[in-house]
């Protein structure tokens, strides 16, 4: 991993913290909430963490001595003409889950993704109310922190790692093949894909989870199987797809059996199945 990427995800993790600090100050208040023109949920904290994370990511972030590029869920009108010559760009969400924000039960994440040529270089998956990071790279692997305090300004990579853990487990004692699934959205065809896997695999056990931490378990080794059978956008996927890769597992469109590429003109994502280490679906 070149001296750039190290910078990199130094500071993504700094600002997912900070964001993530803003957040939960909104979180524990009595906030409003609006709705966007999809009827999605919008809060402050939505706002105060995109804000945060631009901030940071404008100003402190070069590669090849260039400044590379965000687009996020709050700030996503620019033109395709436009960012279809970015080699490089940060894609972020700086609130994943507001349902469940709304819900108060915990499951929001910021996600934050370094895109290289329609690929996840670098992922960044914070959640706030345990304090957890999940974080990886390409030729880095995929690590989780359990306490931010760890996280201070002239942090190494190092010491960094020293505190994490590397992903997937390798003592993880799950007996059973689980499939992981949406806590708010459900669909028939997630129903039929379960109902092969018991027949494949016998029973199957079912865990459910808010917002990108589906993709963060499946590289932990909590969960084998995450299928989506429901619309998702880029930002929503780009972090935890970059996590699962570098735990060697899978993002692959159900299609075509290739794994997710951004930067599309149209942003939202193709049906997809995320697999863990050694899981195969044929």
């Amino acid at each position: 991993m070149g001296v750039q990427y190290e910078e990199l995800i130094l500071t993504a993790l700094l600002a997912a913290k900070r964001a993530g600090e803003a957040i939960l100050d909104v979180y524990g208040s009595d906030f409003a909430v609006e709705h966007k023109d999809d009827k999605s949920p919008l809060t402050l904290a939505d706002k105060r963490s995109h804000e945060i994370i631009m901030d940071v990511l404008e100003q402190t972030i070069t590669v090849n001595n260039g400044t590379v590029p965000v687009l996020s869920e709050e700030g996503r009108g620019i033109p395709f003409d436009e960012r279809k010559e970015w080699e490089y760009f940060w894609l972020v969400d700086p609130l994943d889950g507001t349902k469940e924000f709304v819900k108060r039960n915990g499951e929001f994440t910021v996600n934050i993704a370094l895109i290289r040529n329609r690929k996840p270089v670098l992922g960044i998956i914070y959640i706030p109310v345990k304090d957890v990071f999940y974080f990886a790279a390409i030729d880095f692997g995929t690590y989780k922190l359990e306490n931010s305090e760890s996280l201070f300004d002239n942090l190494s990579i190092k010491e960094l790692l020293n505190k994490s853990q590397r992903l997937p487990l390798a003592n993880n004692d799950k007996s059973s093949f689980t499939v992981i699934g949406s806590r708010s959205h459900t669909s028939e065809e997630f129903t039929e894909f379960v109902k092969l896997l018991n027949e494949k695999h016998g029973k199957v056990e079912f865990i459910s989870s808010g917002s990108s931490l589906k993709l963060c378990l499946v590289a932990e080794g909590i969960a084998d199987v995450y299928p989506r059978f429901g619309p998702t956008m880029e930002w929503d996927t780009a972090a935890g797809q970059a996590i699962v890769e570098q735990a060697e597992g899978s993002v692959m469109d159900i299609q075509t059996r290739e794994p997710l590429r951004y930067n599309k003109e149209d942003l939202l994502n193709p049906f997809f199945i995320v697999s863990g280490q050694d899981v195969c679906l044929d």
